[in-house]
């Protein structure tokens, strides 16, 4: 895990130890409810990253994924926005002969 990352994770713990129950509840719910649009927020500037990758010369889907330690599939994914689970994931319409 990055060090960016592990502070993160970090500060989410501390506010598990907040002593007093009710500011401990306050904060673990401004958190909360802030986190679907920060996810959002996260999802593109991951998705950004990844295109900044890939626009390297000689970079493919399998060497960022090599280097992000994801499968290519998964790098074609954040590429498309896509990042719902495979079984959901949407079926490709096939190009017609005509």
């Amino acid at each position: 895990m990055t060090e960016e990352a592990q502070r993160v994770f970090d500060a989410i713990d501390a506010l598990k130890e907040i002593a007093d129950p009710t500011e401990r509840a306050r904060a673990l719910g401004e958190v909360l409810k802030a986190l679907p649009s920060r996810n959002k927020e996260l999802k593109e500037a991951r998705q950004e990253a990844v295109k900044e990758l890939l626009a390297r010369p000689g970079a493919s889907l399998r060497t960022v994924g090599a280097e992000l330690d994801i499968s290519f599939s998964t790098v074609q994914d954040i590429v498309k926005g896509y990042s719902g689970s495979g079984k959901n994931r949407p079926k490709q319409v096939e190009a017609s002969d005509g």
